[in-house]
């Protein structure tokens, strides 16, 4: 846990940083960190996705992730004074996510939809095109979003399997100030 007090500042920054990147994945695995960071935001045994959604609007705070090679990140900005429930939400979503099956599926399309907005964007699709070919075999040329045939082949078992052996508490630093 790293914190710093900036008592000038009347907002707070909170993330949850997490080892698990498309650098840790196995080639039938590829996309599988970033098919997680979506699933956290939908639903955990304490709240649905509404609620999640709901709770940190009306704290006026933003909460969001993304994933890179490396890392997993949610994060949430808030009002000082919202910290505490801030801090509870983001443990709430990485700590319990329940990995839904209907929801599962929700979220395939939506990264079905994303890999073919990079085949569309031609500066994104040379970059992924690059990073295969300048590491070829190594885990660093594999696309964070994965491909079209192992996001289809995911499955709650995959994710859970996956989830379990990351998220556990060596592979995390939560930051905030």
């Amino acid at each position: 846990v790293i914190t710093e007090r900036v008592p000038a500042v009347r907002s707070a920054s909170l993330g949850v940083w997490v080892k698990m990147g498309s650098r840790f994945e196995a080639p039938e695995q590829a996309g599988i960190s970033h098919f997680i960071e979506h699933m956290l935001f939908k639903g955990t045994a304490d709240r649905s996705a509404k609620e999640i959604a709901f709770q940190i609007d009306a704290m006026g705070g933003q909460l969001d992730a993304f994933t890179t090679k490396e890392h997993a990140c949610y994060y949430a900005n808030v009002l000082d004074v919202h910290l505490e429930d801030a801090f509870e939400l983001v443990s709430d979503i990485v700590l319990n996510p329940l990995f839904e099956e209907e929801q599962i599926e929700r979220e395939r399309a939506v990264i079905l939809e994303e890999l073919a907005a990079v085949e569309d964007a031609p500066e994104e699709f040379l970059w992924e095109e690059f990073s295969a070919t300048f590491w070829l075999d190594h885990p660093l040329g594999i696309p964070i979003l994965g491909t079209r045939e192992t996001i289809e082949s995911l499955g709650r078992e995959d994710l859970s399997v996956f989830f379990q052996r990351a998220y556990e508490p060596a592979n995390i630093v939560v930051a905030a100030a």
